[in-house]
């Protein structure tokens, strides 16, 4: 978590964040039913009165007819229309790494002209984002396009359909199947938030996380998550605001103020050492304030009249140190461990980076098996258990590795199960042996700022690049990474482009330098 406070007109960048534990693209939340459906949060109105849902008898799934039955009699629901009623039809719940991952995969498969499924990817947003580079869209790195490109341009050579809404009700019927003895006419159905559903035979979920701001009071009102494009955009329009505001004012004078609040003992525990390393050097040269071992207990708007002074009186006689208020929210912090001091931290802002939660039901009963955290229990195949027509990936997925321990949801991960649930599937419908998922870890990447980064690769021990040669090798991996050959070019000419003009400009300073010198 980190806090920005500003005294003065400076421009504040928060500080790089470890990318190994980016988030996949949001979309709505499910609650369970007392009905085998999943309900969306975005409609709480279902939790009260009459619950809509598409039926499953089977003569509703003979055929496109274009409407569904609904169950309480009301005016039937738009079918999504299928361009052809006999090939497969493969239905992928969010658009992030894991889910137009797969659906790209699934382009790229050979395939039989009688077998060839139809595509439909299902995300709330119009836009792709490529996650792991949020930082360098809010300091002014790259654009928007290239990061965050729209879906309809990524899949305009491909097969794939793309429909921007959001999920309501799932109603998978795969799990109606008794040996195969009984087969229906489709896997089950998914109910959008427009009121249209569609039908399919196999079923992706990639419905990624969202940030966790219910841990903490005063988090879901007053702290900023950094998880989407719309979150870059509102971190990047509150610092233009807080550096007009104090400009004009014309206040303290100094820069701000960067802290970073974090429960361990040490930053990004998890990451490879010399990544770490890198990390606390650049932290260090730029004088952000670490607060380690402290968790916040609440946060809060500042009373425009409470200054310093009231907040030492009110805390007299407590084992708390206050930090001189100059922001417009306080922060309570608690020591994760006995012997240390409470913190009472004033801020202009504050960036929430403190976990995710999985996009799936919390409540019983639930149609998939699913983990405490709310991941859809899988087979080593990456079919959820009990459901062989419904894959899972990414934030979604409850897989674990050879030692028992579940994936860690990273960008990483994702990619590489998208990959096999890909391929899985071209071998459900050919009849073919599915492959188990392994998953093999190639490293770790982490942004410390412009022109910054380290990257510690697996199959080298001990080597962390960082630095501008960090940066650059960070930047290449990362433009491989990127959804299609075509937005590759686009990206790496323009980056090409961007680098250069930036060369021949310090090129020109540093001359200009030398002779004015002379």
């Amino acid at each position: 978590m980190v806090l920005i406070s500003f005294s003065a007109s400076a421009t504040v960048t928060p500080f790089g964040r470890k990318e190994n534990n980016f988030h996949l693209k949001q979309i709505p939340k499910f609650l369970a039913s007392n009905l085998p459906i999943f309900g969306s949060r975005f409609s709480d109105s279902n939790r009260m009165g009459r619950r809509r849902f598409c039926s499953l008898a089977s003569n509703s799934m003979e055929g496109n007819r274009g409407v569904v039955a609904t169950s309480d009699g009301e005016t039937p629901l738009p079918l999504y229309t299928w361009p052809d009623k006999q090939k497969p039809r493969i239905c992928i719940l969010g658009g992030g790494f894991g889910g137009l991952y797969t659906a790209l995969r699934l382009e790229s498969l050979v395939w039989s002209d009688d077998k060839k499924p139809q595509v439909v990817l299902v995300d709330q947003s119009d836009r792709f984002v490529f996650k792991p580079m949020l930082y360098e869209l809010l300091s002014g790195e790259v654009d928007t396009w290239e990061i965050a490109p729209r879906f309809v341009d990524l899949l305009a050579n491909t097969s794939v359909q793309f429909v921007q809404d959001r999920v309501k009700f799932l109603q998978p019927s795969d799990h109606l199947e008794k040996n195969g003895s009984t087969r229906l006419s489709c896997g089950g159905t998914v109910q959008l938030e427009s009121g249209q559903c569609i039908e399919y035979d196999w079923l992706v979920l990639a419905l990624g996380a969202e940030p966790k701001l219910d841990l903490v009071p005063g988090a879901a009102e007053f702290a900023l998550p950094f998880s989407t494009l719309e979150d870059a955009w509102k971190v990047d329009k509150r610092l233009k605001s807080l550096e007009r505001e104090k400009f004009v004012a014309e206040r303290l004078q100094g820069k701000g103020k960067v802290q970073a609040i974090n429960v361990g003992t040490t930053i990004c525990p998890g990451a490879p050492p010399g990544n770490r390393e890198a990390a606390m050097k650049v932290l260090s040269s730029r004088n952000v304030q670490l607060y380690l071992g402290y968790f916040v207990s609440c946060i809060r708007k500042a009373d425009k009249f409470e200054n310093s002074d009231q907040l030492i009186s009110n805390l007299k006689g407590k084992d708390t140190v206050v930090e001189q208020p100059h922001g417009g929210y306080i922060l309570e912090l608690q020591p994760a461990e006995r012997g240390v001091q409470s913190q009472i931290l004033e801020a202009d802002l504050i960036l929430w980076t403190v976990g995710s939660k999985p996009l799936l039901p919390e409540a019983e009963p639930y149609v998939f098996p699913v983990n405490g955290r709310g991941q859809a229990e899988t087979d080593e195949t990456l079919r959820v258990k009990g459901h062989p027509r419904v894959f899972a990936i990414g934030d979604s997925a409850a897989l674990r590795d050879s030692s028992g321990r579940i994936l860690p949801a990273t960008a990483q991960v994702a990619f590489q199960q998208a990959d096999f649930a890909g391929w899985n599937i071209w071998a459900a419908i050919n009849d073919r042996p599915l492959l188990p998922f392994r998953f093999q870890n190639l490293g770790e990447m982490m942004t410390l700022g412009r022109n910054d980064a380290a990257i510690t690769p697996s199959f080298i021990e001990g080597l962390t690049l960082d630095g501008p040669i960090g940066h650059a090798a960070r930047k290449i991996a990362y433009l491989i990474r990127l959804p299609t050959d075509e937005h590759k070019v686009k990206v790496g000419i323009s980056w090409f482009t961007k680098s250069a003009i930036e060369s021949i400009a310090s090129f020109q300073s540093t001359v200009t330098k030398v002779l004015s010198g002379s």
